[in-house]
């Protein structure tokens, strides 16, 4: 949403701070800036063609060039022609030819870059000085003689942000809004072939072109091939860039570019995001190797923008901070104002940029400029004074950047809704444009544009300009521009009002959308399985059947990507349309499972595909907005029943699971009917008159096969076979009313501390409070971790912003309530805490586990339940904080998007909100002594280090106040819910890095990433409905699809069918299968314990001809992560990626993901 509604405070901002951009006080002058002479670049890479002519021809060279100098003196410098502003075919990049790093090396490379965010954070002081009429930059001016060698080019964009889901839900927009300005599109631009438009979000696409007519489906398509409307992005939607997945960011782009090429035959390079809380750099390399070529960005910090506009580095190349060789090189345009409506994007004066928006006269329903001056309708009469007030804006904006291209964005939130208010703009407009491209003396010329009409023609200029500055890295995708990596977290739009509180809105949502995520990935193998393992088309209909559903399921998970969804920043009732939405799709996918895990393991067979399944699963949800709950097993007397767990990663699965059952006197035994040690220990429940509920948990330690199934039995009454062991329990109460549940026994805690341990650790303590003081680990080292539970005050926070009132106060007070359970499995220490409210906000568990070659015994897993609920709670901001005594000098390390690690660091100089970073999945710290912290979440939540050793993680907030950015309202639909982390504490054995001075962001140790996995990817369980004699004893049901375990680095990140609807239809040689592979990158100087879980990393190449078992893999095609580029120039990667055919050896270097399309065929 933009900041134009300054009257009615509709959207994202202020009457008050609207007067405020009033003109006040001048400051600095832009700083002009010289363009170099054609000086020799930095030594770079060159090609083995100009290093052979270089090497072989340098005489002929040396001739050539003192001719060229004998020609510049004799006729003089050429100048530039003086208008080259047609625009061009789409050109391909040419970049230099990338030096591919040695895949056997797991360590990456150092990108060299001219601009760091980092170094923009450090640099600037963060004043927030009053620039005058651009308030938030400075007095823009010009000479008049900046374009007498080159016309300033103005390409005018016009569009429509159509927000799928804020105030009303996507359907409510679309009747209302959405279907009649694509209409508009349609009917305005077939009037005048100089018209242009741009359209990103295909979620309302699709549904427009469903209901349209085949002649309005004719004209969209011309325009769209003529070059009149240009579809920017084309991802199901805009998506956030601070709490979505990678995966999810995938699926969502490839959703819409999927349907859209499938539709109309294009595919978008050019990605417009224009109202996303702040950017990542993931998002950069996800769209290059999409094919994408350029990028437009919004909402950055407000003096890092002034900070770049003054060095005319608005216009940049996005490097990714491990690339030295630019294969990930993105190009990208920064808007350099407040915000993307009409006043805030002609030039740096708002109040006269507002008087050209035509669309606020009187006859229309929007606001009228809050500056005074409203627009005017142009005519003959008043066209000169009306052309050279706007040109002069543009002029002005034009010095901010280094070429004469110059972007001009023409729209607003829902605009062009009717052909009488697209008229006017297009009449007006056209008007002006014509009074400028006859007057030649101006040196201008002005049209409508795309966004591909810009970057075609910028590109062409700096083909023929050089625009590099002497001591300038810049890139070889596209000279004359800078280089910069890191990303723009955390966003503040206006007097340091930081963006930090959208991390953590709606959590119980934000843990929903990672759970069908999940589930999702896990349904796409399933049905890949499926269709690769079925030999005639008859077991094709089950799966193929599906399609419907699944299509619906992957849409539903890409519109809550939306940056007004997973975002948490919706209306009441809107969250709960997208929370529906998710809902209905996890009901069906696990359906689904249901009955492809029969088919899998050889139980039902296609003719029955109508029957319902004999599973379900063993967590299911009742409603959209309530947490999951386990269906209890009932083995009685006599009697088994069978329990199916998937495994959705790569490697062989070793797990203590974890199932519940009513009666305490069970047997665990594995598929082939072997008897397996258990525990048994009560179900607790966030209930302080009522901890225990009656049932039981049962665990065991399971193997599961790589992307398979495994099968255990739950049985009562198995003659030879060991019961589980109950846990023994330890208490402390204030109540006398605690009762120790059948079979176990009881003892109270005795002294002031309190501890659990396994082979590798031991957890220590404070018994009144109930809270972790101390770990300390097997080599006898100790690691202070003080867990803290505290609340922000905040009267200024909103759904959008967090605005603390102080800092965060401990509300846990001595008293509470303890359970401790010690089994030989699972041990935890349960509190229920006292606070000053009668029903505590919160309670939790701490647990670790014994299981040999697990993952988790080196795991401490916390699990916080969350009840912000009640007015007590209002404008109260829930916190954990865990204080360390690792020396990390505030500096630590958070995720982006699940994908790469980023460097934070705490800076005095801007106020503490402004400190809180995303956490999509993990953060840790690491100190001087290379002891590492890390916690990860399945979640995304907001993190922060305020103090050394500290670190604090926001776990809820409840806001009754609307934080003036157009809501209109506070979150105060807050659910009960479950948070949980695994906690990993490691210290390395080999080189230090110094956090300190490295600039660089750290990368998890190979065990980290493997938790992580485990935690954000877990088992898939499913029970039988019906019990079964155990006197009879079962086939043996696995399935093990994979020859072996894929190398612990390397992670399948889906495996799908892309059009399982059209599956049957296409030929074989299509190619019908999608493979998208990630190698991660990991600390080696962490590496033993997690190498010891494995069998091999990436260091070889991997084989995807003997990857399955019992298939063959046929028809290999490199690709793009959207699935659509099979010409692999286009996508940055190295040329052998395309050899993979031929061969079937692929090798992916450190951080790098690759997508396959292939054929699967069962083996004869």
């Amino acid at each position: 949403m933009p900041f134009s509604s300054y009257l009615t405070n509709t959207r994202r901002g202020t009457t008050s701070w609207a007067h405020s951009l009033l003109p006040s006080t001048a400051t600095a002058t832009a700083t002009p800036t010289s363009k170099s002479k054609l000086s020799a670049r930095k030594s770079r890479k060159r090609t083995l063609l100009i290093n052979f002519l270089f090497a072989n021809l340098f005489t002929i060279a040396l001739s050539v060039s003192i001719f060229f100098l004998f020609t510049l003196l004799f006729f003089g410098i050429p100048k530039p022609i003086s208008s080259h502003f047609k625009s061009k075919p789409t050109r391909l990049y040419k970049p230099r030819k990338p030096l591919y790093r040695n895949p056997e090396n797991a360590a990456v490379s150092e990108a060299r870059v001219d601009i760091t965010t980092k170094a923009l954070y450090d640099n600037i002081h963060f004043l927030d000085v009053d620039g005058g009429p651009w308030k938030q930059g400075w007095r823009v001016n010009y000479k008049g003689d900046e374009w007498d060698n080159e016309k300033l080019k103005i390409f005018v964009v016009p569009h429509s942000h159509n927000d799928p889901g804020w105030k009303l839900t996507v359907d409510e927009y679309y009747d209302r809004q959405s279907r009649h300005i694509l209409d508009t599109i349609v009917d305005t631009l077939s009037k005048d072939a100089r018209r242009k438009f741009i359209w990103e979000e295909m979620s309302y696409l699709e549904r427009w072109w469903r209901d349209a007519s085949v002649s309005k489906r004719e004209s969209f398509t011309n325009l769209v091939k003529n070059g009149q409307l240009e579809i920017v992005g084309g991802g199901w939607v805009m998506n956030d860039e601070a709490n979505s997945h990678y995966f999810a960011i995938i699926e969502q782009i490839a959703e819409g570019n999927m349907w859209l090429n499938d539709t109309i035959g294009v595919i978008p390079k050019n990605s417009w995001a224009i109202d996303p809380f702040g950017y990542s750099a993931t998002m950069a390399y996800l769209l290059r190797r999409m094919g994408f070529e350029n990028m437009l960005i919004q909402r950055t910090h407000y003096e890092l923008k002034k900070e770049l506009a003054l060095h005319k580095n608005l216009e940049y190349v996005w490097r990714q901070s491990w690339d030295a060789e630019e294969t990930t090189d993105i190009f990208v345009h920064m808007m350099p104002f407040y915000s993307y409506d009409i006043p805030h994007t002609c030039g740096p004066e708002p109040a006269v940029c507002c008087q050209f928006d035509f669309a606020r006269v009187s006859s229309f329903s929007y606001e009228f400029c809050p500056w005074g001056q409203n627009p005017v309708e142009t005519n003959l009469e008043n066209v000169q004074e009306r052309a050279l007030k706007l040109l002069d804006q543009y002029k002005k904006k034009s010095t901010l950047y280094r070429t004469s291209t110059l972007l001009i964005p023409l729209g607003d939130d829902f605009r062009y809704i009717s052909i009488d208010e697209a008229e006017a703009q297009f009449r007006n407009y056209q008007l002006i444009f014509d009074y400028i491209n006859s007057n030649p003396s101006l040196n201008a010329e002005a049209k409508f544009g795309t966004l591909d009409d810009y970057f075609q023609t910028l590109r062409e200029e700096a083909d023929r300009i050089n625009y590099s500055r002497s001591d300038e890295i810049g890139s070889g995708q596209i000279g004359g521009f800078p280089s910069l990596s890191g990303d723009f977290f955390t966003y503040a739009d206006r007097q340091q009002d930081y963006w930090s509180g959208y991390y953590v809105s709606r959590p119980f949502f934000k843990a929903v959308d990672r759970v069908l995520e999940q589930t999702l990935r896990a349904t796409e193998i399933m049905i890949a399985l499926l269709l690769g393992y079925c030999q005639r088309t008859q077991c094709e209909k089950f799966p193929t059947g599906f399609a419907y559903k699944l299509t619906a399921a992957r849409r539903n998970l890409a519109l809550f990507q939306h940056h007004d969804g997973v975002t948490g920043t919706a209306k009441d009732h809107v969250v709960q349309d997208y929370g529906t939405r998710m809902h209905t799709s996890l009901q069906d996918l696990q359906i689904f499972m249901s009955k492809a895990i029969e088919v899998l393991l050889g139980t039902r067979h296609e003719k029955y595909d109508q029957n319902p399944s004999q599973f379900e699963p063993l967590q299911v949800r009742s409603k959209y907005d309530v947490q999951p709950v386990y269906n209890a097993i009932s083995a009685h007397k006599g009697t088994s029943q069978s329990v199916v767990l998937f495994n959705p990663l790569e490697q062989i699965r070793e797990e203590v699971v974890m199932v519940i059952v009513n009666r305490p006197d069970v047997s665990v035994l594995d598929f082939n009917w072997t008897c397996v040690q258990s525990q048994i220990s009560p179900e607790l429940q966030h209930d302080k008159s009522k901890i225990f509920t009656g049932r039981h948990r049962v665990h065991w330690k399971a193997s599961i096969p790589a992307m398979g199934l495994q099968t255990y039995y739950i049985a009562n009454g198995f003659v030879g076979c060991e019961k589980a062991k109950p846990a023994k329990l330890k208490y402390l109460s204030n109540s006398d009313s605690f009762s120790c549940p059948t079979p176990y026994t009881c003892s109270k805690v005795e002294g002031a501390v309190a501890e659990i341990q396994n082979q590798h650790q031991t957890l220590t303590f404070d018994v009144r409070h109930g809270l972790l003081q101390k770990i300390s680990r097997i080599n006898g080292s100790q690691d202070v971790v003080g867990e803290e539970i505290g609340i922000y005050s905040s009267w200024g926070s909103g759904a959008y912003l967090f605005k603390p009132n102080g800092a965060a106060q401990p509300i846990i007070r001595s008293g509470g309530m303890i359970l401790i359970s010690e089994g030989s499995f699972m041990r935890e220490l349960y509190s229920y805490p006292s606070t000053g409210w009668e029903a505590s906000p919160i309670s939790h568990s701490t647990r670790i586990y014994n299981g040999d070659s697990t993952i988790q015994r080196f795991v401490i897993e916390k699990e916080y339940h969350v009840e912000l609920l009640g007015r007590d709670f209002d404008d109260k901001e829930l916190i954990v904080r865990y204080k360390t005594d690792i020396d990390n000098k505030r500096i630590f390390y958070s995720d982006l998007n699940g994908f790469q690690m980023s460097r934070r660091e705490t800076y005095d100089k801007i106020p503490l909100q402004g400190n809180y970073y995303p956490m999509p999945s993990l953060a840790f710290m690491q100190g001087s002594n290379g002891y590492r912290f890390s916690v990860h979440s399945r979640q995304s939540l907001g993190v922060a280090s305020l103090r050394n050793g500290w670190l604090e993680i926001m776990l809820d907030r409840r806001l009754v106040q609307d934080d003036g950015r157009g809501l209109g309202q506070g979150v105060t639909d807050n659910r009960a819910m479950n948070v949980v982390f695994h906690i990993l504490v490691e210290s390395n054995i080999s080189s230090i890095s110094n956090s300190v001075s490295n600039p660089l962001p750290l990368s998890p140790s190979l065990l980290s990433h493997l938790v992580g996995s485990h935690l954000n990817y877990p088992l898939h369980a499913f029970f039988a409905k019906k019990t079964q004699e155990v006197s009879v004893q079962p086939p043996l049901r696995s399935f093990a699809p994979l020859a072996a375990s894929l190398p612990c680095d390397l992670h399948i990140v889906n495996f799908k069918v892309p059009r399982p609807s059209k599956y049957s239809q296409q030929p074989p040689e299509s190619s019908r299968f999608g493979l998208i592979l990630q190698r991660r990158h990991w600390d080696s100087s962490y590496c033993p314990k997690g190498r010891s879980q494995c069998v091999s990393v990436a260091d070889e190449p991997v084989n995807l001809f003997s990857m399955f078992k019992g298939l063959a893999v046929l028809n290999v095609k490199a690709t793009s992560l959207n699935l659509l580029h099979e010409d692999t120039s286009v996508l940055g990667y190295p040329e052998k990626l395309g050899d993979v055919a031929q061969e079937g050896h692929i090798i992916i270097s450190p951080m790098e993901i690759q997508a396959y399309k292939l054929e699967l065929r069962p083996n004869e």
